[in-house]
């Protein structure tokens, strides 16, 4: 029986829906009917759900973007860094291996000519530890610490999610309102094909451990933007932010995680996601508004 926490989220109803079409069998748990943070409940819970497996969907992202975070410091800290580390502690008293959904936001590529794709080994640099951070980023990185060698465990990082479906929390759909756009480059995850690999890693018993989970390659916001105008609407004017200073002093609160991530360990476990472009492309050639 596969627990399922967080499961009206965003990333969450993702997992669902992809657990219904395989017909495997699953408990949905929302905050709603149960409190799920507290060690106590959670366990006793899992006890009597007789529970083979657990997925943590369940955090604090901010809406409409991390900078709500800077400003609800407590519910990003429970819901990023505590909740986490009681999952993971509840999991490795009863012995039943869990996944936990992280970020790649916890890296920042320096601006430079050399591109840089960061692997799971690598050390996060954009942390609490580091003179720069966003509160989110701190806080999912830390967790990752918290719950280090504590029980078996995936930890799945995820960046800048889209999938088709128009909604507040789709990149692309952030990308079509906001008033003015920041440009970078960044790797970008399909949502449904992050949920489709992370169950894969389970399906298969792969080795416990950190996966990157983004669709193979990178892609500018410009060129997204492109994407968008071609698929969507030629006629939609976009309109971009000078450079970061003007960014930051006018629109941004907290700084902002610009990285690419490696895939290939994922790759190896024969797990494949489409490359970034494709899956944007298919995105984008499918689109369906939101009503």
């Amino acid at each position: 029986m596969i627990v399922l926490l967080g499961a009206n989220g965003y990333l969450g109803s993702a997992f669902a829906m992809e657990m219904l079409r395989r017909q495997w069998t699953f408990i949905p748990v929302t905050r709603r009917i149960l409190d799920f943070s507290k060690f106590d409940t959670l366990s006793h819970f899992l006890r009597g759900a007789n529970a083979s497996f657990v997925i943590n969907a369940a955090g604090y992202t901010g809406k409409p973007n991390v900078d709500e975070c800077e400003t609800k410091r407590a519910e990003t800290l429970a819901g990023n860094t505590l909740l986490p580390q009681t999952v993971a502690h509840a999991c490795a008293a009863k012995k039943i291996p869990w996944c936990h959904v992280s970020s790649g936001c916890i890296y920042d590529q320096i601006k430079s000519n050399h591109l840089y794709e960061f692997t799971e080994t690598d050390t996060p640099n954009f942390t609490f530890r580091n003179e720069r951070c966003s509160f989110y980023s701190g806080t999912k990185a830390l967790a990752e610490e918290a719950i280090a060698g504590i029980g078996e465990s995936y930890i799945l990082r995820l960046r800048i999610p889209f999938d088709e479906y128009d909604g507040p929390r789709n990149y692309l759909t952030k990308l079509q309102r906001y008033p003015k756009l920041y440009q970078n480059l960044n790797s970008l995850t399909h949502r449904r094909e992050f949920v489709s690999a992370a169950l894969d890693l389970w399906a298969k018993r792969a080795p416990f451990g950190i996966y990157n989970l983004t669709n193979p390659g990178s892609i500018t916001t410009r060129e997204v933007v492109h994407l968008i105008k071609s698929h969507l609407d030629p006629s939609k004017l976009f309109e971009f932010w000078r450079n970061d200073e003007e960014f930051y002093r006018l629109a941004a609160i907290a700084p902002r995680s610009n990285c690419v991530l490696d895939t290939s360990k994922l790759r190896e476990t024969g797990i494949i996601m489409r490359p970034v472009r494709d899956a944007l492309e298919a995105s984008l050639k499918n689109w369906v508004t939101e009503l």
